[in-house]
């Protein structure tokens, strides 16, 4: 069957990786062109685009240097991608497994398009300006030094905590407030898919068997 075939295994992974890091891109300096920082339009009650930009991890999260978390992404982002071209050699996995690793690769790889290249292309955003492109190199910062840029917000549920409850009664909350990009989600979908139905591949794989 051609589902089976490496070829087709090889130009599906592929495919998708174009097609993650396009749409990723476009949908990233769309919103960095556009709008200014901490600009938010809401589109319903419980999703807003609202641009945000942070120097750390997936939503927004940091704990790391930003160097480190640069070099960290180039290191993961070459393991997968041999890890992907070493299994759709060996034409073992299913279809399903190589195209959420596919998914992962190019969700990190979207993020880390914007540590190396968005510091030196474009100009800074501020609340009062729209970022500009600017010759390269000239940008706000230096390679492996460029912000993330994220613009899906979800408060799903927005309310009060009960002035009753210690620290924080009479505090708002609100359900999933991190703000996110496409690329955090491809890769959220599939590792979260991979520990629910490729358990058995993912036991293999940190075995190292």
């Amino acid at each position: 069957m051609i589902r089976n075939n490496k070829t087709f295994k090889a130009w599906i992974a592929i495919a998708i990786v174009i097609a993650i890091l396009l749409i990723d891109q476009i949908i990233k300096i769309e919103v960095k062109t556009n709008m200014t920082l901490g600009e938010a339009k809401r589109v319903t009650d419980w999703f807003y685009i609202e641009f945000i930009e942070n120097n750390g991890m997936a939503y927004g999260m940091k704990f790391i240097n930003k160097l480190v978390l640069s070099l960290f992404r180039l290191f993961a982002i070459g393991f997968i991608g041999y890890y992907l071209a070493k299994i759709i050699k060996k034409n073992e996995a299913p279809i399903g497994y190589i195209v959420l690793i596919a998914m992962v690769l190019a969700g990190a790889a979207g993020n880390l398009i914007d540590c190396l290249f968005y510091g030196l292309i474009f100009d800074a955003s501020t609340p009062f300006t729209v970022s500009q492109y600017v010759p390269f190199g000239e940008g706000y910062s230096t390679f492996l030094h460029g912000k993330v840029v994220d613009m899906f917000y979800f408060p799903i549920i927005q309310t009060t905590w009960p002035e009753w409850m210690p620290y924080v009664g009479g505090s708002e909350y609100v359900f999933f407030s991190p703000v996110f990009n496409f690329a955090d989600a491809c890769i959220s979908v599939g590792v979260v898919t991979l520990l629910l139905f490729y358990r058995k591949q993912l036991e293999v794989l940190f075995s190292n068997k």
